[in-house]
């Protein structure tokens, strides 16, 4: 028996939620997610760009997230990211964006305009408060009254979550917590509590024993961790760079440690080395 793949991985997440024959899991999660919300269930969606056999992450035109639309031709965007690279808030303001004025070709009436849903699963922390789904509209800031409908954002932040809180009745918290871990301890009651997630589990058991599938699910990983590693040496750059010009204004170590989060040891070979 091989080990699980993780469910987190983007490639692994759109073959078991973003495929044609995986459709009722995705209107399932979708569901779930818009009950929170307040709003009415969904009865059927349209995948935009369903995953398919031909599909692989070395592709350059594969795209990651699923699109889907509703019958009443509300656009659904769905990511899964493992981490953090920064300026989320307006690298999700412009994707919506792209999104929604994507609708209308030359000469067309604003009135032809959906609205388009964001869905954000973060593998980090983002926002400064308790709630793993938050939920974000255009309103007023007074009165709360909503300007326009048509924007609506979802950040979900598996990191807040902790998975001995397994809850004793249905709702998104289950499908998090599938995606957070790969322990299948507690996949029993999580299934009990939302049957759907039935199937997204065996066909991620069904991912982690097919050989292709898990070769092209190392090489998105390596990926993943590649971009990582290139984010964390660009921001320790910068880092370094702030730190070089507070030394050269006289700050004395402790405080530039305190303000940069550098070590007093690396701050002592920057300032011998410049």
């Amino acid at each position: 028996m091989h080990d699980l793949l993780d469910p987190k991985n983007d490639f692994v997440f759109k073959r078991i939620f973003g495929s044609e024959e995986n459709k009722d899991i995705l209107l399932a999660f979708l569901n779930r997610t818009f009950m929170e919300s307040g709003e009415p269930p969904l009865t059927e969606i349209i995948l935009m760009n369903p995953y398919t056999d031909k599909d692989s992450p070395r592709d350059k035109q594969f795209i990651f997230d699923i699109q889907a639309r509703t019958t009443e031709g509300k656009l659904i965007n769905v990511e899964m990211q493992l981490f953090n690279k920064y300026d989320n808030e307006k690298r999700t303001l412009y994707y919506w964006s792209k999104q929604y004025a994507g609708q209308l070709e030359e000469g067309q009436s604003y009135k032809q305009l959906r609205k388009c849903v964001t869905i954000n699963i973060l593998n980090f922390y983002i926002l400064p408060n308790d709630r793993y789904h938050s939920v974000f509209h255009l309103r007023e800031d007074h009165s709360g009254i909503a300007l326009i409908d048509d924007i609506e954002i979802h950040i979900m932040e598996l990191s807040k979550l902790s998975t001995q809180n397994i809850p004793n009745e249905g709702g998104l918290l289950n499908w998090l917590l599938f995606l957070k871990s790969k322990d299948t301890t507690n996949w029993e009651v999580l299934k009990v509590n939302e049957p759907a997630l039935g199937k997204a589990m065996t066909a991620l058991e069904y991912l982690s024993q097919d050989a292709e599938a898990r070769r092209l699910y190392e090489m998105r990983q390596k990926a993943l961790h590649d971009e990582a590693s290139m984010l964390e040496g660009a921001r320790m750059e910068g880092k370094f760079e702030v730190a070089q010009k507070m030394l050269a204004k006289g700050m004395d170590i402790a405080t530039v440690a305190e303000l940069t989060g550098l070590s007093f040891d690396q701050l002592k070979t920057l300032r011998k080395t410049h």
